[in-house]
């Protein structure tokens, strides 16, 4: 397996310079699913980077949440995580009153730094840690 370092600099080589992608990486790099086997052998797809620079990773954000609650156990809270990080990321349709409803001040945070940095608003890395 990657290791999750490789992998989050991996993530962030694929989604540098636009706005949604960069929000949706740090997002999931903060709530630690690339420490996770589970998720990163099955989800997360690492390419050679262009003329051998840095290493791409790409996620199945449809397959992701597909998994949710079936072949990828996880809580309440961290479904609703990677639901709206498939959202930023992928495009995948999230009702928000369903999926912020619940979620404990931390992830409030990681969200709303999320959600500036989609808009165009880079956060300092502190914010997702």
């Amino acid at each position: 397996m990657t290791s999750p370092s490789v992998l989050a600099a991996a993530l962030r080589a694929h989604a540098q310079g636009l706005y949604c992608d960069e929000a949706a990486a740090e997002l999931l790099i903060a709530q630690s699913w690339l420490h996770r086997p589970d998720f990163a052998s099955q989800f997360v797809t690492v390419h050679p980077g262009i003329g051998g620079g840095q290493p791409v990773a790409v996620i199945d954000w449809t397959a992701v949440v597909t998994a949710l609650g079936t072949s990828l156990p996880c809580s309440g809270g961290e479904q609703r995580m990677l639901k709206v990080t498939a959202s930023l990321a992928g495009g995948i349709p999230v009702d928000l009153r369903d999926t912020i409803t619940g979620i404990d001040d931390r992830n409030v945070q990681l969200l709303i730094a999320a959600v500036r940095h989609a808009s165009g608003k880079r956060p300092e890395d502190e914010q997702y840690r």
